[in-house]
């Protein structure tokens, strides 16, 4: 069972990232609440933990399984898996242990995760085959960076630092996530619909290219404070390439399959999440903070419960056939984004964010539940 659990990165990753993305989201909201909890640290705290502990952990499973395949590298496991995941969880420790270590400690601990990833997956990023997968070591570094302004801010009391070094976070994941959607997704549905004798497009080089430097320029206008016309125009011509790139997968076609579907829809969020960041720098009608909230909740939300799930199918053996409760688990997601997404255009009751936390939370527990043995445990042999 222990051999098991460190015989691939999505493992331990999954696992822990699945079990503290809830536990944040619940103390977020009972602090908000007005209960007197030992939580991650306030907003901030909060905002903080679900880019750079839940949403690293996922990533990192991600990566450390999909790497090395595509670049035909050697998969990390054993002893150093084990170690990077001792990060990990080292990180999270220092961060709830508050101002009971030294602040360069604590910053120490925090910010080893993408250095000690950068160095598991060098053999493999080295390796690739296609340009494109280079293009994760940009975002990595950005993470790394604003981990680690983050940090400097907080011990300086610079509030409008850290906010901004966390928009550098949310920036380098919203181009991962571009990325990797833009190779997992069409990849997968091109397979499915193959499969049912229809008609699926190839991944167009140009496109993908046109749509990194669109979230590149998007990121650096946001991040340098430019003027309204110029974020809502770069935000804009990422939503035209991002939408024809979306109409080129045809992903309407994939309602049938719920793997297929929640990226698909995921994908949807991103772009709605970047035409709300537009619409917010044009009119106060929209908040500043709803794009983040459509990207992390929708987009991410989605595209991680629909993944994993297929990761931890796939990679243990089993046959790609999503339980009763991953169904409802995936609505849960939807529902949460829409309830949240809601309650900040809109103002709408607190009972409303209750829902939204619950929801969530409730979502990434049933996948824990549903997929937490399978990954813990060796996979069924392949016939």
């Amino acid at each position: 069972m222990r051999g098991a659990l460190w015989s691939s990165g999505f493992r331990p990753f999954f696992l822990l990232g699945t079990a503290y993305g809830p536990v944040l989201v619940l103390f977020w909201y009972a602090e908000r609440a007005g209960w007197t909890l030992a939580g991650p640290g306030g907003p901030l705290g909060h905002g903080h933990e679900l880019v750079f502990g839940f949403a690293m952990a996922i990533v990192s499973g991600v990566l450390l399984t999909a790497l090395p395949s595509w670049a035909g590298a050697r998969e990390l496991r054993g002893a150093p898996l084990a170690l990077l995941a001792l990060v990990w969880l080292a990180g999270r420790a220092a961060w709830w242990a508050g101002d009971r270590l030294p602040a360069a400690v604590a910053a120490i601990a925090d910010c080893a995760l993408v250095p000690a990833m950068l160095a598991a997956l060098a053999p493999a990023l080295a390796g690739a085959r296609k340009r494109l997968f280079a293009w994760t070591l940009p975002p990595l570094l950005a993470l790394a960076l604003g981990n680690a302004l983050f940090h400097l801010a907080r011990a300086w009391e610079l509030e409008e630092g850290a906010r901004w070094s966390l928009r550098l976070g949310l920036h380098a994941l919203a181009f991962l996530y571009s990325l990797y959607g833009g190779l997992l997704t069409p990849a997968f549905t091109r397979n499915f619909l193959r499969a049912r004798g229809e008609p699926a497009a190839a991944i167009h080089v140009p496109l993908e290219y046109a749509t990194a430097a669109a979230m590149l320029a998007f990121a650096v206008a946001d991040l340098a404070g430019a003027p309204a016309p110029w974020v809502a125009a770069t935000a804009a011509a990422a939503v035209v390439v991002h939408a024809v790139r979306f109409a080129r997968w045809r992903g309407w076609r994939t309602a049938s399959e719920p793997l297929l579907w929640t990226l698909h829809l995921g994908y949807a969020w991103l772009i709605a999440a970047l035409a709300l960041r537009g619409l917010a720098a044009l009119t106060p009608a929209v908040p500043g903070e709803a794009w983040i909230h459509a990207f992390t909740v929708g987009a991410l939300g989605l595209a991680m419960t629909g993944l994993m799930t297929r990761v931890a199918l796939r990679h243990t053996g089993r046959p790609l056939e999503v339980a009763p409760a991953m169904h409802a688990a995936f609505f849960a997601v939807l529902a949460a984004a829409l309830a949240r997404l809601a309650w900040s255009v809109h103002g709408l009751a607190e009972w409303v964010l209750g829902a939204f936390a619950l929801l969530w939370a409730g979502a990434f527990l049933v996948y824990l539940a549903v997929h937490g043995p399978m990954l813990a445990a060796p996979s069924l042999p392949r016939h």
